[in-house]
């Protein structure tokens, strides 16, 4: 049983009295100690997590106060409510959460009627890290990273042709055979094989002109307009953990984000 210390604020007459610290709400206090069990694996994903009631008690304060800093991680993509069995650790293997990342959709049905990709691994290596690819991921200059190549293609069409690096330590054993092998999200495998979870993701995108190899994996011609996104992937404590370089075809997807 975990016996995880109660920092002096984080007690039960703190909630009505003065000496509450001022800077941040008590429930985001509990959402901060509820991430700290979510990076140190106290429960993984698709797990489940001790109920209100319980946490409320192992951090003294109320069960309004848990449920509020639930609620927020729930809205964050880490927790996931289910009606009637509890909350668990959101995992990459769930369908909603295999779709998180992935914004672009055909422009008739969606994601789900379109079927899984069909993934191609051009290449996966490890190299040292260029001075911009180290400063992404927060890494020395010249330290390992692992970089694969890959192509999506649905119905047969090539459609996104990705680059990724990763910092080397962390995905250790990472090889282009386990990735050819491996029949779920690429996210789903980081997490289920590395233990790296990606939380969140930081996007810029704009239109590009493919190279001469790029044509060719893509199957287009010279002077196609392409969408080029660059994302920044992290995982617990905005740790960077993934520079990926995707450039995608429009002719019948699109981009496809929900704001709110």
């Amino acid at each position: 049983m975990n016996t995880q210390s109660t920092p002096p604020e984080l007690t039960a007459s703190s909630e009505n009295t003065a000496s509450a610290p001022a800077f941040s709400p008590l429930y985001q206090q509990i959402k901060g100690l509820i991430l700290q069990s979510l990076q140190a694996a106290e429960w993984k994903p698709g797990e489940s997590i001790p109920s209100e009631m319980d946490l409320a008690a192992r951090y003294r304060v109320s069960q309004g106060t848990v449920r509020k800093a639930i609620d927020e991680l729930a809205g964050d993509n880490l927790l996931v409510r289910r009606q009637g069995k509890g909350t668990f650790v959101a995992t990459h293997a769930e369908q909603h959460v295999q779709y998180r990342f992935l914004k672009l959709v055909p422009d008739s049905g969606d994601l789900s009627s379109e079927g899984p990709a069909q993934r191609t691994i051009v290449d996966c290596r490890r190299l040292r890290a260029s001075a911009e690819i180290a400063r992404t991921l927060a890494l020395r200059s010249g330290d390992t990273v692992v970089q694969v190549r890959r192509v999506l293609a649905f119905a047969g069409v090539p459609t996104i042709l990705e680059d990724l690096w990763l910092p080397g330590g962390p995905f250790k054993g990472l090889s282009a055979e386990r990735l050819a092998e491996y029949h779920g999200p690429m996210y789903g495998l980081f997490e289920s094989e590395f233990g790296v979870r990606m939380v969140r993701a930081d996007e810029k995108i704009r239109a590009v002109l493919p190279d001469e190899g790029q044509q060719a994996l893509l199957a287009v011609p010279a002077g196609t307009p392409l969408l080029s996104v660059e994302r920044v992937a992290y995982t617990y404590n905005d740790t960077p953990m993934e520079l990926r370089r995707g450039l995608y075809r429009t002719d019948s997807h699109h981009y496809h984000n929900a704001l709110s």
